[in-house]
C-alpha cells in the first residue's frame, strides 16, 4: 500500500506478535481523553482513531524493540494524545517538543500539560525548527512529527538531519502532513473552493499559526532522499473526511478511504516512514 522507496521491502507481518492490540490502544486513549478539561474532551475523543493509528505504526515498525525499552521523541505534538498515549502504554521514555504557543495554551497555561507530566512525558518548550534538538540527551528508537511541518515558517532541513543523528541504528522517522493536492482540492479548487483558512485568520491575527506550506507526495520523497532513509514509503489516509461534521462526507469517506489509500497522491493525509541507514 502506498509508494515505496527504491530500498523498500514489503512490511513485515510482525504486528500480530505485539502484546497490545488496536482495541487496547483505543481504550487507553479513551481513558486519557476523559482526563482533559471538558471543553477539550470531545476534540480528543474524535482524534482517537488517528492517534491510535500513529501508535500502531510506531509499534509495527519497531516491533523488534520491546515497548518497555522504546524511547521516542515527538516534534510539534502540542497538547494532543500521542505522547501521553505512548507514555501510558509503557514506553520507556517519551519526549514532547513544542513551542506551546497555540490559543489553547494561552487559555489553560501550564495546567494543560499536567496530564503529560504526571505520566512521565518529558515536556520541552521551544521552537524546534529554530532551536533544534541537538542538546537533548540520548538517542531515540523513533522520532515523529504529525500535522506540524505545514505550520513551520522555515526550512526543516537542518532539524531533520539532526533527527537522523539522534536516531539509533535502524531508528524510525515518521512525518505526517496534510496533502496539498488531495482529491477534494483537485475537484473543488476549479470552482473557487480550497482555502484552508479565512482571510481574517491570516490578516487580522497578530501572528499567523495556521498552514504555511502544505507538502505533497513528491515533497516527502524529496525529504526521504535528502535524509538517505532506508526502506522508506509513503502512506495515505483520509482523516479529514472521517472527522467531518457532515454525515454525508463521513459516509463517502468510509467507502472511498480504502481505495484512495492505494493512491496516496489523492489522500487528504500523507505519511513519510523511513529508517536511518
Amino acid at each position: 500500500m502506498g509508494d515505496k522507496g527504491r530500498h523498500s521491502n514489503m512490511w513485515p507481518k510482525m504486528w500480530a506478535s505485539s502484546k497490545m492490540n488496536e482495541h487496547e490502544i483505543a481504550r487507553t486513549l479513551q481513558q486519557l481523553s476523559d482526563r482533559y478539561p471538558e471543553p477539550l474532551r470531545q476534540a480528543q475523543v474524535r482524534d482517537i482513531p488517528r492517534v491510535a493509528f500513529h501508535i500502531r505504526l510506531v509499534l509495527r515498525e519497531r516491533a523488534s524493540t520491546p515497548v518497555s525499552d522504546m524511547e521516542i521523541a515527538d516534534l510539534g505534538g502540542g497538547i494532543g494524545l500521542f505522547s501521553v498515549g505512548c507514555a501510558a502504554l509503557g514506553f520507556k521514555r517519551v519526549v514532547l517538543i513544542d513551542d506551546f504557543d497555540d490559543g489553547v495554551n494561552h487559555v489553560y497555561g501550564e495546567s494543560i500539560l499536567e496530564l503529560h507530566r504526571s505520566l512521565g512525558v518529558t515536556v520541552i518548550s521551544r521552537d524546534v525548527v529554530s532551536d533544534g534538538i541537538e542538546d537533548i540527551r540520548g538517542s531515540f528508537d523513533a522520532v515523529t512529527t504529525f500535522d506540524s511541518m505545514e505550520h513551520w515558517h522555515h526550512s526543516p532541513k537542518r532539524l531533520f538531519h539532526a533527527v537522523i543523528d539522534k536516531l539509533r541504528q535502524d531508528g524510525l522517522f515518521m512525518v505526517g502532513v496534510p496533502n496539498a493536492v488531495n482529491l477534494r482540492k483537485r475537484i473543488t479548487v476549479p470552482f473557487g473552493y480550497g482555502k484552508w483558512t479565512t482571510m481574517q485568520d491570516w490578516y487580522e491575527a497578530p501572528r499567523f499559526r495556521s498552514h504555511v506550506r502544505e507538502p505533497d507526495v513528491d515533497d516527502l520523497k524529496y525529504i526521504a532522499r535528502d535524509l538517505q532513509l532506508m526502506n522508506w514509503r509513503i502512506l495515505g489516509k483520509n482523516w479529514i473526511g472521517h472527522s467531518s461534521s457532515r454525515i454525508g462526507i463521513q459516509a463517502i469517506t468510509k467507502i472511498a478511504d480504502p481505495i484512495l489509500q492505494w493512491i496516496p497522491q489523492l489522500c487528504s493525509d500523507i505519511y513519510l516512514i523511513g529508517k536511518k541507514q
